[in-house]
């Protein structure tokens, strides 16, 4: 067996500021030309065994170091963070951090920059680089004008550039949308066969991740490795819902389902699954022991926009004619592409632009002569990325901040503010610095700043970006216990196991029109919406279509049904 370019043996590491130590008793080997996958929960270890990998500990973050660990045969400790750049390049979750230059080109020539290389010679080294990831066109561009997966590709470029040994991914997926992540996936797999470079890739999306070609799974949780496996023996095994991980939609309904999965029945490939006799028939008697029939009711209404249109000053209409109603404590999925007008929909809803032409109604009465503090109050939005909306230094801070505003006493106020915290899982860390948390976290500490304030409607702009499934899970239910109680929600999300386990209807925008609105079950599984939409259909639709054992709206209504039935006995006991 080759030599491993990157090995940890009874690895250790302990922050500073810590009491204890984050990573414990770690044993790895990575092989040259490997492609993995790290997944784990919040908290699991996964950040920082990657910062331990690309140099950021111990030469950013002090602490404790016990056990070995070698990358390319040598102590990282004795090399400095230049030397360690040389063969292991990052490309972050967020890619705005990560640019230096004023254009795209400028991004990717830094490191020849640096290196003094010849302007003569460093043109074509950055045009070479750009055409690997398609970006060539875009190389006049600013990097912060791009899309969430152009940004991607430019710093996948600027890596690429240092011609490194190894490419280390940190959530690769955030913030992308369905097909622009298939897109991203294929992009890295193409990159790994073309250069034989050594991939790790830290994801949440795992699924998504399992569309392409993986070596071994690493499952990390409170700071250990618990299971290292190929896909098929990690899928076959429960290590994934064990240690607070989604595994693909596909595997979940066949487990319920009763079939035994095992690593010989290949259970990364939905293709061969579906050519196996024993689970087409565990799967068809699973989906006939339901009602499968639709239950839907009118809700009273709370909001309704009439044939909104909006242009930015003179420019193209980016809305046009949407009609929408949002009921009283309804959860809606607002899907679509990137680019396709939902953040501009949000606006309108807020406030924060008013329509060209139409209206918009809240209670029946329309808001265009509202003042935004007054919309404020009725309407909460939660932004996509959190840096967007915090403010202030100390999270209880940040979190009470619209109370102070409206006058609340302070009495109350720390009431409020503690049992949202408690809700969203941030108690323990509410007298802590925002700077201190992970991105994820952040992203609670605005939901819980938006839910003190218990408006009517509240729109959430990707609410699982940076969260693992626990966490996410946790303040969806609390979402879904505030619609029970008439709050309404409007999902903006590229999530579709999102879409499918917590809202009951869902509304597809593309190129600033609705061109479908319905139950959440038929709408994802209408694949003529998803291609022009720019979505990517779920695996419980691929599932049904490929075994032919039920329409794939009757097996994802039966998923669903059975989730939510497993969920509320499991709350019972």
């Amino acid at each position: 067996m080759a030599e491993s370019i990157l090995s940890f043996n009874q690895f250790s590491f302990q922050y500073s500021s810590l009491a204890e130590p984050t990573l414990h008793d770690i044993c790895l080997d990575i092989y040259p030309g490997e492609k993995i996958l790290i997944a784990g929960p919040s908290g699991s270890g996964k950040s920082t065994l990657a910062h331990c990998i690309n140099g950021l500990i111990p030469f950013a973050h002090k602490g404790k170091i016990s056990g070995d660990y070698t990358l390319k045969g040598c102590c990282p400790a004795e090399q400095s963070i230049f030397e360690i750049s040389r063969s292991v390049g990052t490309i972050l979750q967020d890619q705005d951090s990560q640019f230096i230059g004023l254009t795209v080109d400028e991004d990717v020539a830094f490191a020849f920059e640096n290196d003094c290389v010849a302007p003569e010679e460093m043109k074509p080294r950055v045009a070479r680089a750009l055409s690997m990831v398609d970006m060539q066109e875009h190389m006049n561009q600013s990097p912060h004008e791009l899309s969430g997966g152009q940004k991607q590709r430019v710093s996948l470029a600027g890596v690429m550039s240092m011609e490194v040994d190894i490419l280390l991914f940190d959530e690769p997926l955030a913030n992308l949308d369905p097909a622009s992540g298939k897109h991203a996936m294929k992009l890295i797999d193409d990159i790994h066969r073309d250069s034989g470079k050594t991939v790790i890739i830290i994801e949440h999306r795992i699924e998504d991740v399992l569309e392409q070609p993986i070596d071994r799974i690493v499952v990390m949780a409170e700071g250990r490795i618990v299971a290292v496996g190929t896909p098929d023996e990690i899928l076959s095994s429960n290590v994934m819902q064990e240690n607070g991980l989604r595994e693909p939609l596909y595997i979940s309904a066949l487990k319920y389902a009763g079939c035994g999965l095992t690593p010989d029945a290949q259970p990364s490939s939905l293709e061969k699954l579906s050519d196996n006799e024993q689970v087409r028939r565990a799967l068809g008697e699973w989906i006939e022991v339901s009602d499968n029939s639709p239950h839907e009711h009118e809700p009273v209404p709370l909001a309704e926009l009439q044939d909104v249109r909006f242009a930015y000053g003179e420019g193209t209409e980016v809305i046009k004619g949407v009609s929408l109603k949002i009921g009283a404590g309804e959860r809606i999925a607002l899907l679509g592409n990137n680019g396709a007008g939902k953040t501009t929909l949000s606006q309108l809803l807020t406030g924060m632009v008013t329509p060209t032409s139409g209206d918009i109604l809240l209670n029946g009465e329309s808001i265009r002569q509202w003042s935004i503090r007054r919309l404020g109050e009725q309407i909460g939005y939660v932004m996509q990325n959190p840096n967007h909306m915090i403010t202030q230094t100390m999270i209880r801070d940040e979190v009470g901040l619209a109370l102070r505003i409206q006058g609340v006493p302070q009495a109350e106020i720390t009431a409020k503010v503690e049992e949202v915290l408690r809700i969203c899982g941030l108690y323990s860390y509410r007298d802590w610095p925002v700077s201190a948390l992970s991105y994820g976290q952040k992203k609670r500490v605005t939901i819980a700043s938006i839910m003190v304030t218990e408006p009517k409607l509240i729109i959430v702009d990707e609410p699982t970006a940076g969260q693992d499934f626990k966490h996410y899970t946790q303040f969806m239910d609390f979402l879904s216990r505030l619609a029970e109680r008439g709050v309404s929600l409007l999902f903006i999300t590229h999530d579709m196991h999102l879409a499918l386990e917590y809202t009951e209807r869902a509304a597809v925008l593309c190129n600033g029109e609705i061109i479908a609105s319905g139950s959440t079950a038929s709408v994802l599984t209408d694949t003529e919406i998803m291609k022009r939409a720019n979505l990517k259909e779920t695996s419980l639709s691929m599932l049904s279509r490929s075994t032919a054992v039920a329409t794939p709206e009757a097996l994802v209504r039966h998923f669903i049904q059975y989730e939510k039935r497993k969920k509320q006995v499991s709350e019972h006991e």
